[in-house]
């Protein structure tokens, strides 16, 4: 957001908006219970985990085509949170990525994700692979780990083009429980099609703070979404203050005159 051309109004509500967010922030940190509403699809995530574990076949988590930006370290966070649960239940999870950065981030957070279990010697480090940074190269190398491998679930979390039917198409093929997760609004209606369960819109972005419940994110979050709903009331009171012969919209007149000399 540009403050370039705001005025006294937006100034104000941009501070009251990060007023409530560091608020929120400080009381989650100092132990408050926050609510966040239950997202189906990354609570089937420990579902995918347990299924993969009872047939004794590893899982796969597709980063999608981002290089560094804020959609890979958004799944990246979330492959974290999976390869937890794979250690856990002494599984394997595949990682193919297509960007030289984020396979070094990843091969980090997979080896972190099975120390933080107890069991470092169960880390593969073959498991976490970088097949190329071509488009369709890289989906043809993960449809082939999916044939290969018989995958019972698959992730797929961060920002995919027409690559993401070709991918969850064969982990359909194979039998696998597939999660998605994008903020590409143009791939979405392809992964509601042939997964179990698709993340959409800001609910890819809140899936950090629902996994760890790390007070800072969760903060976060919940004064995001009071900002939000502040801002859809003000829209709501703005459309009928500007109705003409409503009593409010007089008064609305009469405040742009005061706020903005108009």
């Amino acid at each position: 957001m540009t403050l370039e051309h705001a005025n006294l109004l937006h100034v104000g509500f941009v501070a009251v908006i990060s007023a409530i967010i560091l608020y929120t922030i400080l009381s989650a940190r100092a132990g408050r219970k926050l609510f966040i509403r239950r997202i189906p699809g990354l609570s089937a995530i420990d579902e995918a985990v347990g299924r993969a574990t009872e047939m004794g076949r590893p899982m796969l988590f597709s980063t999608g085509l981002s290089t560094i930006d804020i959609d890979s370290l958004q799944a990246l966070a979330i492959a974290q949170y999976v390869a937890r649960l794979a250690a856990r239940y002494g599984n394997r999870l595949i990682v193919p990525v297509v960007d030289p950065v984020v396979f070094a981030i990843a091969e980090q957070l997979v080896r972190e994700a099975y120390a933080s279990e107890g069991k470092p010697e169960a880390f593969r480090a073959d498991d976490v692979r970088f097949l190329s940074d071509q488009q369709f190269a890289y989906a043809a190398g993960v449809m082939g780990l999916i044939n290969r491998e018989r995958v019972a679930s698959t992730f797929f979390f961060g920002y995919f083009y027409a690559e993401s039917l070709l991918l969850s198409e064969t982990g359909q093929e194979v039998g696998a429980i597939q999660i998605a997760g994008t903020p590409a609004t143009t791939q979405v209606p392809f992964f509601l099609a042939s997964c179990d369960y698709t993340i959409i819109g800001d609910e890819f972005y809140a899936a950090s703070a629902y996994l760890t419940r790390e007070p800072t994110l969760l903060g976060s979050l919940v004064g995001q979404d009071v900002g939000k709903g502040l801002l859809l009331l003000m829209v709501v009171l703005g459309t009928v203050t500007a109705v003409p012969g409503m009593p409010l919209h007089f008064i609305s007149k009469w405040l742009a005159r005061w706020l903005f000399g108009g």
